[in-house]
């Protein structure tokens, strides 16, 4: 099989919550939410889909330059090319696509792999899992997300998620840092027992944090995220040694170069494995497979990605083993998405759709509906 198309679909997807993180909004009511659909399809008709969630308050990726590089670099380049050689596809864009720092545009490319996988699969009658030669598991366990700089909020956020099935919390702090500690205390009282996921999405600088993780092993946080800048290695290993809770790291690891430097540098306890910033489900599950063989634990994260991202990172993370709630918060915010038919959300779990590829059928009428412009086959 050879790709004789790439169509790409700029969204703006509706919201039923505002969501923010320490550096600003990701997506609110009024707005909406960015995410881009990617369709390659490959000579014998076969299609698969995949889809990226830029922000600007996460990356340097927006939905125009998402789609301006699919459109313009990544698709002329694969028109043509063996579908499944995806070694030799990733080749071809990040050649095209230059990275500075990390690899060039990795939410963009992450789209087309995760197309390609779902392709492979609807062509071969394989899902994810048979792909990657391991167990088909139906079911992922959710953490839920709290993101508010009010106590009171936080609290009732908190109450709701432990009564109705929830493993695990995932708090933003860094929101209005006079708040965090209120809002940890605010949690822990109303969900003791939750796994609780603490990240500051680079909030704070090294005195800051030691102070906060001090604090925090006396509530009971289990795991302490990204709390410095995304660069700062020598930080966080700083860190680590002047606190029990375990480190993990977000920001700072989008590809396995940098999860390595992490490893020299003993960064970090924890990796958070997201597939949208690492190029898509072929990057993460390097990733994931290199931090399990370090001895590091695994943490499954999102970018408020969609049903159908949300399905292609819930079977990387049951591949993976990952047994702490994962933070696929896309459903707890977006009011809805082009899937059709995919995953069965359920407050606290996910029930993964068992049919070939990733296993969500898509709407056109709704990808028509939320376009941001133009979309589809450019020629």
């Amino acid at each position: 099989m050879n790709i004789s198309n790439i169509e790409i679909y700029p969204l703006n997807l509706p919201m039923k919550q505002d969501f923010t993180i320490s550096s600003g909004s990701v997506g609110n009511r009024n707005c909406g939410a960015p995410h881009v659909y990617v369709k390659v399809t490959a000579d014998n008709g076969v299609e698969g889909w995949g889809e990226a969630r830029p922000s600007h308050r996460w990356s340097y990726e927006t939905l125009e330059s998402v789609t301006s590089t699919l459109l313009r670099y990544i698709r002329p380049v694969l028109l043509g090319e063996n579908v499944r050689d995806l070694s030799h596809i990733h080749m071809l864009m990040n050649k095209e696509i230059k990275g500075g720092v990390g690899n060039g545009q990795p939410i963009a490319k992450a789209a087309v792999d995760m197309a390609l996988h779902d392709l492979i699969g609807v062509a071969d009658d394989n899902r994810l899992a048979d792909l990657w030669f391991s167990g088909f598991q139906q079911t992922s366990q959710l953490s839920y997300l709290i993101s508010t700089a009010s106590p009171e909020e936080a609290e009732q956020k908190a109450l709701y998620a432990y009564t109705h099935g929830y493993k695990g919390l995932d708090v933003k702090l860094g929101i209005n840092p006079l708040q965090d500690i209120e809002i940890l205390h605010a949690v822990k009282s109303s969900a003791p027992d939750l796994f609780l996921r603490v990240d500051a999405n680079q909030a704070y600088n090294l005195q800051q944090a030691v102070k906060l993780a001090k604090q925090m092993e006396q509530i009971g946080v289990d795991v302490f995220e990204q709390p410095l800048r995304a660069g700062d290695l020598s930080g966080h290993a700083a860190l680590r040694r002047r606190t029990s809770i375990p480190v993990a790291l977000d920001e700072s690891i989008w590809t396995a170069v940098d999860l390595l430097q992490a490893i020299r540098a003993e960064a970090c306890d924890t990796v958070v494995i997201k597939l949208t910033k690492m190029g898509g489900l072929s990057g993460a599950r390097l990733c994931g497979e290199l931090a399990r063989e370090a001895g590091l634990g695994l943490l499954g994260g999102g970018l408020t990605e969609s049903r159908l991202g949300l399905t292609a990172s819930a079977h990387l993370f049951n591949y993976l083993q990952i047994t702490d709630p994962v933070d696929l918060n896309g459903p707890l915010f977006l009011e809805d998405d082009p899937v059709i038919d995919g995953p069965e959300i359920k407050e606290g779990r996910v029930l993964l759709p068992d049919r070939p590829g990733i296993g969500c059928e898509i709407s056109m009428d709704k990808l028509q509906r939320y376009c941001y412009g133009e979309y589809g086959d450019p020629s």
